[in-house]
């Protein structure tokens, strides 16, 4: 061996020795390390000096692709204590804020809607505005109101969901409106159970795709009529999970006609939501029953990473818990006066619905009137009728394996910049024939 190839050797091992050493003494990298150094992003609309959103989008950079047999309507089951048992603490943890956000940091007005005889809808709107002329390019044009964007969220969720991804659509269109409603059994609406279901033991509410899908559309001729709009504004439907299930039925029944542009499908496909359905139960039974405080609630979804941005949770979380009187505990299974705040849904009642929601999705999906967008998580989630559809060009694709099931929340941001290039791709409004040239008529002798 020559003097320079010794000298070169040597070197090598000396570096190697370094680098071993170094590594050594690095200190184990965890969640908890992940959230301390992060930035402050995503910050609430009133709160620009909070720094608790330290579970924004680009922290997730663990993220596994999810498979196909995740339960793909229902918050996945991480809990932090390994159990089932209710989740307690400070409300705070390395100084980030746990505390609720309200909802009227993001939407103008609450609205009560009496949509049948038996069924009062809740929901959350922001009007839809004419536009201006510095409303910039893009945006609706000039005298036409802005659009719709008329939310639906999943099972077991609220109209909340879709609170921090319509402030970011509206920060990129301003004179957008957003729509989100309490779907029957969930958040803030109230359903009378009709005399038949409890005399023929069937579910207290119906949650049939059918009507759930009527209720949309209800809501949606309510608030126009509730809010003295001459016609319906330009609508983009928007449905994350079983959300997207109800948006593509009412899409297929051209009920909204020449009013909806088109629609847009979260993370569910017919197959991969039929595989989840038969883990669902073990799911349910796994996951806390209560909370002590609606801040252990919200800590309990950022830290199992059930919504992987803390402003979102703070914001969405409220929205799924109610609490319990003292006797309400008592009655209620696994009943105990330290966990008060309680599920608002009682996902396990609607086990009769789960197959109706999602058969025969895809093809609907394909086959109905207007643009198409589906948001996934992982092509993993991609079933073979819509495999051919994309290939096909049917659709819009877009893929965010960054992102949890709750892509909308975990991802505000780059979901709301997604949902306003659908929105142009489809605005008739933009559609403008130039004049037509006069012609000089002439005539043949």
């Amino acid at each position: 061996m020559s003097e320079l190839q010794k000298k070169w050797a040597k070197k090598k091992l000396e570096t190697a020795a370094m680098i071993a050493t170094a590594t050594a003494a690095l200190p184990e990298f965890n969640e908890a390390d992940e959230d301390a150094l992060t930035g402050t992003q995503n910050q609430p609309p009133f709160d620009p000096n909070d720094d608790s959103s330290s579970a924004s989008s680009m922290s997730s950079t663990g993220t596994v692709i999810p498979s196909p047999g995740r339960a793909l309507f229902a918050r996945p089951a991480l809990s932090s204590t390994g159990s089932s048992g209710a989740i307690s603490g400070t409300g705070s943890s390395g100084g980030r804020s746990y505390e609720p956000i309200p909802w009227t940091a993001y939407f103008e007005r609450e609205l009560w809607l009496d949509t049948s005889p038996t069924t009062r809808h809740h929901a959350y709107l922001t009007s839809p505005v004419a536009a201006s002329p510095g409303s910039g390019p893009g945006g609706p044009t000039k005298g036409r109101p802005g659009p719709l964007f008329v939310t639906h969220h999943g099972a077991g969720s609220s109209g909340l969901s879709f609170a921090v991804v319509g402030a970011e659509i509206r920060k990129r269109i301003s004179g957008a409106g957003i729509l989100s409603l309490d779907a029957r059994g969930h958040g803030g609406t109230f359903t009378t159970p009709s005399e038949s279901s409890q005399a023929e033991n069937q579910p207290e509410i119906d949650l049939s795709l059918s009507t759930l899908s009527q209720d949309l559309y209800n809501v949606i001729i309510a608030t126009q009529k509730a809010m003295s709009w001459p016609e319906l504004p330009p609508i983009i439907l928007v449905g994350h999970s079983l959300g997207g299930a109800v948006v593509t039925d009412l899409a297929t029944t051209n009920l909204l006609g020449s009013a909806l542009l088109g629609y847009a499908v979260m993370d569910v496909v017919e197959g991969s939501a039929m595989d989840a359905l038969q883990s669902m139960q073990t799911y349910l039974s796994s996951r806390p029953t209560g909370f002590a405080t609606l801040k252990d609630g919200i800590e309990w979804h950022v830290r199992s990473r059930t919504v992987r941005n803390a402003v979102s949770a703070r914001t969405s979380v409220p929205g799924l818990l109610v609490e319990q009187s003292p006797e309400q505990q008592q009655q209620s299974e696994g009943g105990g006066r330290n966990r008060p705040w309680r599920w608002r849904t009682n996902l396990a009642a609607t086990q009769p619905f789960w197959e109706d929601w999602f058969v025969g999705l895809s093809k609907k999906f394909l086959g109905a009137k207007g643009g198409k967008l589906l948001l996934l998580a992982g092509t993993d989630r991609l079933d073979t009728e819509l495999t051919i559809g994309q290939m096909q060009g049917k659709y819009a694709l877009q893929v965010f394996p960054e992102a949890g099931h709750f892509i909308h929340e975990d991802l505000p941001e780059k979901t709301a910049t997604v949902l306003v290039d659908f929105y142009r791709r489809n605005d008739r409004s933009a559609l403008v024939l130039p004049p037509k040239e006069l012609v000089p008529r002439v005539t043949v002798r």
